[in-house]
């Protein structure tokens, strides 16, 4: 713990001679999310300032006390690091996103949950990027090359939907909650692996053989990091279920999970993968074969802890950027020239709008013809909202820009100090003022009376954490129209009607015959003593 903490804070190898500093610096950040948490209950009732906000607030409100303490040296208490951010931060956010998901109505919808994230990322990123390289120019800007551009199209499209998740009730609008939830999860994995991919290939001279080479990584990096992701989850559940810990110890459990999880993650950073759709994954396939191999007081333990550190770290996230906003290092190299920092910021923030209206209402008409239902299109209403949760940055952008503009979180370049400005004000000003008026824009598009009655089947959602991969057997009956004793249309009329239903049935027949019985799960959990099975079904 002494070596990882040095690695974060430098100065804390000498904490116990000289670097008393270094303590207080941590003891105000430590206060500071203390206060973040406290205020963010006091206005649980309200929600229309959420606790990003709250986190944001209080974080500009430090920066500039801390200004004004160092005399408009310094605003922050630690410096920003972009591998502090992928590495120790963002994992346990992504997972527990996976493993607290509702999994039956993720992958009900999982074919357009998928366009949005994935189709609509690329689609938004092509457009900011053109955009950029059309007016850019007439601004006299000749420092970015290709490769930049196309990197703003990526750190740009990385959507931040906090906010209006959490405004939305998953219990009351589980479609909408589970298409902006689930899209939001894509979108930020989808946005990483396509920097990561555009950092990786020479773009100065494009021609075919290029971009069929880029596409072909992009869908390796997707479709690979998935697998990992799925793989060391059943992996974990494997040897639970074989070992079974919890004969001698549930803290082994919980630890081993945790462990696992992490893992998952590292290995797609070492062999250059996505971390965040390797952990996503892994937490959805954990919360399905690994959490029913443990005992009851692991699932418990396990739950809280996830979703503990999962709220603490987006707390931190929101937290330092507030305080980093107000970084004079970076404000010091464009005060030459205000008007281009205004200009660029006012363009990337017109450009994502457009680049975010672009897909959302293409891609619902889309989706909506797949789909045979009235109950389970997208009405006018929905794609409004959605459309709005994503127009908010977050600190994937903010991270992204850091990797491609700054050297271990510092800039001397007036040219990168802009870009990372531009950056700093688009998250701060979509997150304050699209975030504020989210509250009332869904109030005024879903009215409660409206609310539960714009969703496919949400008396039928079943419940987080003890529903299977995509539904329990009593689920099962929604997908069957509640009529199971009638004959059910041929296979191949019913894969084309309706895909994720006939995906759905097959998959829980492979589930059910296989990889429960192999990975456990619910009703396959180890018969040893004290295990959760011979407590009754």
């Amino acid at each position: 713990m002494a070596s990882v903490l040095a690695s974060l804070f430098p100065k804390l190898g000498s904490l116990g001679t000289s670097d008393h500093g270094s303590v207080v610096s941590i003891n105000l950040f430590v206060a500071l999310l203390c206060a973040c948490i406290i205020i963010g209950h006091l206005l649980e009732e309200n929600r229309w300032v959420n606790e990003s906000i709250t986190a944001l607030i209080i974080g500009l409100g430090t920066g500039v006390v801390i200004l004004l303490v160092s005399g408009g040296k310094s605003s922050h208490l630690l410096v920003f690091s972009e591998d502090l951010f992928f590495i120790y931060v963002l994992p346990p956010i992504i997972f527990n996103a996976g493993f607290q998901v509702k999994k039956k109505q993720f992958f009900v919808n999982f074919i357009t949950i998928m366009m949005f994230g994935a189709i609509g990322t690329l689609v938004s990123c092509a457009i900011i990027s053109l955009g950029a390289i059309q007016t850019f120019k007439k601004l006299d800007i000749e420092f970015l090359d290709i490769g930049d551009y196309l990197a703003i199209g990526a750190i740009f499209a990385a959507t931040d939907s906090v906010c209006t998740l959490q405004v939305l009730h998953q219990d009351e609008t589980p479609l909408l909650y589970s298409l902006v939830f689930g899209e939001g999860v894509v979108n930020d994995a989808t946005s990483v692996v396509l920097f990561n991919a555009i950092q990786n290939f020479d773009l100065t001279s494009v021609n075919l053989s290029i971009a069929l080479s880029f596409l072909g990584n992009f869908f390796y990096l997707f479709l690979a990091s998935t697998l990992l992701g799925a793989g060391t989850g059943l992996l974990s559940a494997y040897i639970i279920k074989k070992l079974y810990f919890g004969r001698h110890s549930t803290d082994r459990e919980v630890a081993l999970m945790m462990l696992m999880a992490y893992l998952s993650y590292l290995l797609a950073e070492l062999f250059y993968l996505s971390g965040i759709l390797t952990v996503f994954f892994c937490g959805i396939v954990m919360s399905h074969y690994t959490w029913h191999n443990v005992t009851e007081s692991s699932r418990v333990t396990t739950r809280h802890a996830f979703a503990t550190l999962s709220f603490l770290a987006e707390t931190f996230l929101f937290l330092y950027v507030g305080m980093d906003a107000l970084d004079i290092e970076k404000w010091k190299f464009v005060s030459g020239r205000p008007g281009l920092s205004i200009s660029v910021s006012s363009i990337l923030m017109g450009l994502i709008l457009l680049g975010r209206g672009a897909f959302v209402f293409l891609l619902s008409f889309l989706s909506n013809l797949m789909k045979k239902s009235s109950e389970e299109k997208i009405t006018f209403r929905q794609q409004v909202i959605i459309w709005w949760a994503g127009l908010m940055r977050g600190a994937v952008s903010m991270a992204l820009a850091y990797n491609k503009f700054t050297r271990g979180g510092h800039t001397q370049l007036q040219d990168n100090a802009i870009m990372i400005t531009s950056t700093i004000t688009i998250v701060l000003f979509s997150t304050m003022v699209f975030g504020l008026m989210t509250k009332p824009l869904i109030s005024l598009l879903l009215p409660p009376q409206r609310q539960l009655s714009t969703v496919s089947s949400g008396a039928n959602t079943p419940k987080s954490l003890t529903a299977p991969l995509l539904g329990c057997r009593e689920d099962s009956e929604v997908d069957d129209l509640n009529v199971p004793d009638l004959p059910h249309p041929p296979s191949l009329r019913m894969l084309l009607t309706a895909p994720s239903h006939k995906v759905h049935r097959y998959w829980r027949k492979f589930d059910d015959a296989f990889m429960r019985p192999m990975f456990g799960g619910r009703g396959f959990a180890p018969p040893a003593p004290g295990s959760p099975t011979e407590q009754g079904p």
